[in-house]
């Protein structure tokens, strides 16, 4: 059976569960090994990078619970400190 964006959304949570965090590079090419390129593209600077519509799952199933954390180009688990909102500084 084929890989959806769900099955790529729900194991990068996976991923923060077991760990706490997941960074952003990290997940690109894990995604590409273990679900193919098309779950990932290169962009404008030249990177892999996550294709939307799995970011997009991705959010849905975090909502509230996950933050992307800007300055270290990854996403953890929500802690009481944190701001609203999904992106923290």
């Amino acid at each position: 059976m084929a890989n959806t964006t769900k099955d790529v959304a729900q194991w990068m949570l996976d991923e923060i569960n077991s760990g706490n965090y997941l960074y952003q590079e990290q997940a690109a090419y894990s995604v590409s090994n273990m679900f193919g390129d098309n779950f990932v593209y290169i962009n404008e600077n030249g990177n892999l990078a996550i294709e939307k519509k799995v970011l997009n799952a991705f959010r849905k199933l975090t909502d509230g619970s996950v933050v992307w954390s800007r300055g270290e180009k990854m996403w953890r688990l929500r802690e009481e400190s944190d701001e609203p909102g999904r992106q923290q500084y």
